[in-house]
């Protein structure tokens, strides 16, 4: 269930003639067990609705029945039913995302499993299929904060659950600290210490009875995508060609950086630079075309593997890298991605 499948292909073409005028806002709600990330996305879809904002909800469950679902039968709603969005189920995740790209929404609210890692989601979403049709805003992990020490313990929980709770915090850009009504103030401060640990200082962490966070913390921009083709990349992230507003950056831990423009270039340096690339970046996708040769491939980069498969059908397709990342250093990227390349084109 937690084994990431590296070597899926994109289907390149799928949503050929449905391109969005204006991408879709992206939220991802992520949680163990019981954490109570039902009541939060009821809590989005009452704002979101009071905003009139039009509204797409995907629901998984591991079964073969939700019995949530009534809670949102008056939304365009998808269910995914019978595995995990993050590994088992990821096509059928991508055709929902592509009905969503036939009949757009405002606002798309992603609720996983309580054994999804959401970085399985975020990668999907930054595919170069879709990275331009869905613009993802936030991944909001919450925590019990009445089991996560139990569920800490290598006395009354498994590894795969300690690893999978890791998952969860370190890919978030938001973080719920539920049921703080069930803990003592000593306990949560130790829990709130622990999670400090494994985040960066700037991923913001609340404390929460009953999902109660103001929706207004909720749907705030915190994950930006980084597009280098600009000439200029300020220090920040932005393009020195737009307005830097720094409040919309949120200094965000997970980032998804675009390259675009991208020249013809040996396959063998291509693979050398992505392997040189820092471990923050864990993983590489795109549309690429090499020197003296006519094809045109789809790659994945994962766990310093590279993978390539010819494209069949290349009409319209264009290059483009996409690297994902914790912390990235986008400036750092740019700058080796020049260096590397650009004097070949």
């Amino acid at each position: 269930m937690y084994n990431r499948n590296d070597s899926y292909l994109i289907p390149i073409m799928k949503s050929e003639g449905f391109v969005l005028k204006q991408p879709i806002n992206v939220y991802i709600i992520s949680g163990f067990l019981g954490s109570g990330k039902t009541t939060v996305l009821q809590k989005l879809v009452e704002e979101c609705n009071a905003r009139g904002q039009k509204l797409g909800i995907i629901l998984n469950e591991l079964g073969d029945t939700n019995i949530e679902n009534h809670l949102f039968d008056k939304e365009q709603m998808y269910e995914l039913l019978n595995g995990c969005i993050c590994c088992s189920i990821q096509d059928d995740l991508k055709t929902t995302l592509d009905q969503f790209i036939k009949n757009p929404v405002d606002i798309l609210l992603i609720e996983g499993t309580g054994v999804a890692n959401p970085t399985e989601i975020i990668e999907a979403l930054a595919s170069p299929l879709y990275i331009d049709q869905f613009n993802l805003q936030s991944v909001i992990s919450l925590v019990d904060a009445s089991n996560y020490l139990d569920y800490q313990s290598i006395f009354s929980s498994s590894k795969e659950v300690r690893t999978l709770l890791k998952e969860q915090i370190t890919s978030a850009s938001f973080i719920i600290l539920n049921k703080t009504d069930l803990v003592s103030e000593k306990k949560l401060d130790k829990i709130n210490n622990q999670i400090k640990k494994l985040v960066n200082e700037e991923i913001p962490i609340v404390t929460a009875s009953y999902g109660d966070v103001s929706a207004n913390e909720l749907l705030m921009e915190r994950i930006r995508t980084i597009n280098l083709t600009n000439k200029q990349v300020a220090s920040c992230g932005c393009s020195t060609q737009a307005t830097c507003d720094h409040n919309h950056v949120n200094h965000a831990s997970i980032k998804a950086v675009k390259l675009e423009d991208i020249p013809l270039f040996d396959k063998k340096v291509f693979e050398k630079w992505l392997k040189s690339l820092p471990e923050n970046v864990f993983r590489g996708k795109g549309i690429v075309q090499f020197h003296q040769d006519s094809n045109v491939y789809s790659f994945q980069f994962a766990s310093k593997k590279l993978a390539i498969q010819e494209v069949k059908s290349k009409s319209g397709l264009k290059p483009i890298i996409i690297l994902i990342g914790n912390g990235i250093d986008s400036e750092a990227i740019k700058k080796s991605y020049e260096q590397t390349f650009l004097h070949l084109s």
